[in-house]
């Protein structure tokens, strides 16, 4: 086999080589091991990740009875490939109180796991508690009778980078390693979800869930009546994804070119009806020449205006205190000169007092010289207040009449100049802006062209691949059509193109739209080939399909066995089934039944779920059940003995 492409390209051809290079089902593990180097070519590293391939992939039942466990793989750089296709996918499930089940604990590994069981015991009781912890709508009804709440945890092992992981850190939640999914129902109708232990709304544990599991059975119309998600597996089919996300960007910069372009032309148009009133309201501001900040200045000017008004009366009277006979400085000084001519006869007793004289006159003097100061500070021309007082009346009627504040003047004079100046030179800037807009149109268009006729190649490509599997699923007559209508005057952030599938069941009938043409049975089949078809690309990790064989048997149900093991070897799938030709086709069986929960709850006529993984001889047992019903007959499992083997 080619190994760069076994450990690059993991797709479905590269697992077929390899399992037909080993021949798992005819020789034991065991053997394998000398046969290593020459695989691998002698490299230890390439050697490890062989030794993962089959820890991962071979069954584990294969596994025990070759009574072989090999050793982990050493960490290489070399496994990352593996790792990240192994890696994504539904790990445990636990449910407590949920319906039937008392407690259930189940873990899961990749490829497909089928799930059998008579009708009632309980399959739909499972999925209904898996579709709660995803986020699904709750109910009082869900809740095992007696308790006062029922519990489901969904533990999933992802890449950092994966989907589910993002949207959980957009909500603002820690996501280091696992991702554990829980849903608690009480019996009065509330609920309560959690991520890794962190509440969450139960919508934003529903667009987690979105990103991790799909469910899918005959009925099941998601993703089939909306040309929006058909568009979107197509462009994932074809890896168009880069060239979508560019003509998002070139919608996005059309729209925002246009947006500029029709704000001008709306500007400029106001302008020209208003070109009047702008030159004469900008003549009138230019005038008036108001500046920042005048009108606090001149209302402050005005104000100490008027307070000195009404107080130089009093500081004239007080002024008049110092002037004529009547000052005291004159009294105080005649008074200190008589005492310092007795001064030298008794100097102990009248220094004092000539000195405190010498200080009250120094201070009349000083207060005298006060007054006057604040006279002539206070002292303005009538005419300055009242120049004053009509240049703040000017202002302010102005800005009424403008309906601004006064502060806003200087900025609306500058806007009507800069209104005037672009009117002036409007046809020069509409130009610019035309020529950006049609320039950004035109990268669009370009674009948006090869965008569609990459899509209309890529649907080319899935009908024909989707047709490939039509006809084992017994839909011989059957034709798949991706319908792909393009509007170039509609264009949209994704591209100019509607899709939608389309489906014709039988030769000469009327195509039409996939979930209006195709029954529940065809649709379930429809949906299964085009899972098949676009497995690695466009879905979730983990894939649930609820009984969509129904109605169906002997070769489309084998049919439909052989196509859910494909998927998965890319996929995680769990499938509901009553048909024995699938559930031979799985990796892994497991078994639910209804049974007795206890000698008490046997006692009260109790009964509860229980999910068991069947080992080889339970396999057989439980596909001989499905082929002969009530009685089994040793045809019965020799038939179920030769589905195991490949050759019934």
């Amino acid at each position: 086999m080619n190994l760069e492409l076994f450990l690059n390209l993991p797709d479905d051809s590269v697992w077929s080589e390899t399992a037909r290079a080993i021949d798992f089902k005819n020789a034991r593990i065991s053997s394998l091991l000398p046969i290593f180097p020459s695989i691998c070519g002698g490299r230890a590293e390439v050697a490890g990740i062989l030794r993962l391939f089959l820890n991962e992939i071979v069954k584990p039942a294969m596994r025990r009875r070759a009574g072989l466990l090999f050793a982990p793989a050493p960490k290489s750089r070399k496994t990352a490939p593996i790792r990240s296709i192994l890696g994504l996918m539904l790990t445990r499930l636990s449910i407590r109180d949920i319906v039937l089940i008392d407690a259930l604990d189940l873990e899961f590994e990749r490829g497909l796991t089928t799930l059998t069981g008579e009708t009632g015991a309980g399959k739909s009781i499972l999925l209904d508690a898996f579709v709660l912890a995803l986020g699904g709508r709750g109910d009082a009804s869900l809740v095992r009778a007696g308790q006062t709440q029922g519990q489901v945890s969904a533990v999933f092992d992802l890449s950092p980078e994966h989907p589910a992981n993002l949207a959980a850190r957009e909500l603002g939640l820690d996501v280091e390693g696992e991702l554990v999914l829980r849903r608690v129902q009480a019996a009065d109708g509330r609920t309560r979800a959690f991520v890794n232990d962190q509440p969450v709304s139960a919508q934003g544990l529903r667009a987690i869930g979105q990103e991790l599991v799909e469910i899918h059975c005959q009925h099941d119309e998601r993703a089939m009546v909306d040309p929006a998600a058909h568009r979107k597996l197509i462009d994932a089919h074809g890896g168009l994804l880069r060239q979508v996300e560019q003509v998002r960007a070139l919608h996005q910069a059309m729209h925002e070119a246009r947006r500029a372009l029709d704000e001008e032309e709306a500007r400029i148009a106001k302008a020209r009806a208003d070109a009047d009133y702008l030159r004469h309201a900008h003549a009138e501001l230019e005038e008036l020449s108001p500046l920042e900040g005048e009108e606090e200045r001149l209302a402050a000017r005005r104000q100490s205006m008027q307070r000195a008004e009404k107080v130089a009366v009093d500081l004239r009277d007080a002024l008049s205190a110092f002037a004529g006979d009547n000052s005291p400085a004159g009294s105080i000084s005649q008074a200190a000169r008589r005492l310092e001519r007795r001064a030298a006869q008794a100097p102990e007793l009248l220094e004092p007092p000539l000195r405190a004289f010498a200080a009250a006159v120094d201070a009349l003097s000083l207060a005298e010289e006060a007054i006057e100061t604040a006279l002539e500070q206070g002292n303005f021309d009538p005419r300055e207040l009242e120049t004053l007082e009509e240049r703040l009346f000017a202002l302010r009627a102005c800005a009424r009449k403008h309906h601004v504040s006064v502060a806003d003047l200087p900025g609306l004079a500058e806007r009507f100049a800069r209104d005037i100046a672009a009117l002036d030179a409007s046809e020069a800037l509409l130009a610019t802006l035309t020529e950006k807009a049609e320039a950004a149109k035109v990268a669009y268009d370009a674009a948006a062209h090869a965008l569609s006729q990459a899509r209309r190649k890529a649907a080319k490509k899935l009908d024909a691949l989707v047709d490939a599997e039509l006809k084992p699923l017994k839909l011989e007559g059957a034709h798949f059509h991706t319908r792909i209508t393009s509007d170039a005057e509609n264009r949209a952030p994704e591209g100019i193109d509607r899709a939608e599938f389309w489906v014709q069941t039988n030769p000469g009938s009327r195509p039409g739209p996939l979930a209006k043409v195709a029954s529940g049975g065809e649709l379930a089949r429809f949906l299964l080939a085009l899972k098949v078809v676009l497995a690695d690309r466009g879905s979730a990790p983990t894939l649930v399909f609820d009984e969509i064989d129904t109605g169906v048997g002997g070769a489309v149900a084998d049919a439909i066995g052989q196509r859910l093991a494909r998927l998965g070897a890319r996929a995680q799938v769990l499938a509901v089934t009553h048909a024995p030709q699938v559930a031979a086709k799985a990796s892994r069986h497991l078994r639910i039944a209804k049974s007795a929960a206890g000698k008490a709850a046997a006692k009260e006529n109790r009964v509860s779920t229980r999910v068991t993984c069947l080992e080889e001889a339970e396999r057989r047992e439980e596909i001989a059940r499905m082929l002969a019903g009530a009685t089994i007959t040793d045809e019965a499992r020799a038939a179920a003995a030769r589905l195991l083997a490949g050759t019934g």
